[in-house]
């Protein structure tokens, strides 16, 4: 507004000096192209500012609302994005402990079934080893066993086979009366 009013005051006096040099000397052309283009300049100045204010003054509040809108836009954006960083980080931190919970109670399980796994093993070698122990002694007993069954029958072999070659009339009476002596005796 003060620059159309400075516009004004300007083209007025470049008026005023224009009607007295018409009166002093009639109408003529300006050759001072300085002065005439100054003139010419403020005259579109003055119409531009005059015709071109209200388009300016829209354009550039349109311009203005849409900037503050985008910033606006542009902070609440930065607000969400914020807030929603913020959670994921809540739910990061969470899920990490979770997993430590799960890592720590894994080891422990893990802990856990090893010396249960080691007891048993421990109590398994020793219900084998006295298997084995009783294995053997049985399998040593058999053996015993077996063994004295076949002297017993090499035994009774042998005396079968001697025993007629030994035993003649006279050793059978000896023998009779000997073991009639000692039941006897014992009665």
């Amino acid at each position: 507004m003060e620059i159309f009013m400075r516009l004004a005051t300007g083209a007025s006096l470049l008026a005023m000096e224009a009607a007295e040099e018409a009166e002093a000397g009639g109408f003529g052309i300006n050759t001072n192209l300085l002065e005439a283009n100054v003139i010419n300049l403020l005259i579109v100045i003055g119409l531009l500012v005059y015709f071109g204010r209200s388009f300016l003054g829209k354009t550039l509040s349109t311009r203005r609302t849409n900037v503050e809108t985008a910033i606006r836009e542009s902070e609440e954006r930065k607000k969400k994005a914020a807030a929603a960083l913020a959670e994921q980080q809540q739910k990061l931190a969470q899920a990490q402990e979770e997993a430590a919970k799960i890592r720590a109670s894994a080891t422990e399980a893990a802990n856990a079934a090893r010396a249960e796994i080691l007891a048993k093993a421990e109590q398994d070698m020793i219900r084998m080893r006295e298997t084995a122990s009783q294995e053997l002694n049985s399998e040593q007993e058999r053996v015993i066993n077996e063994l004295r069954q076949r002297v017993v029958a090499l035994a009774l072999q042998k005396v079968e086979a001697e025993l007629p070659t030994r035993l003649n009339d006279e050793s059978q009476r000896n023998l009779v009366n000997r073991s009639i002596a000692m039941i006897g005796g014992a009665q």
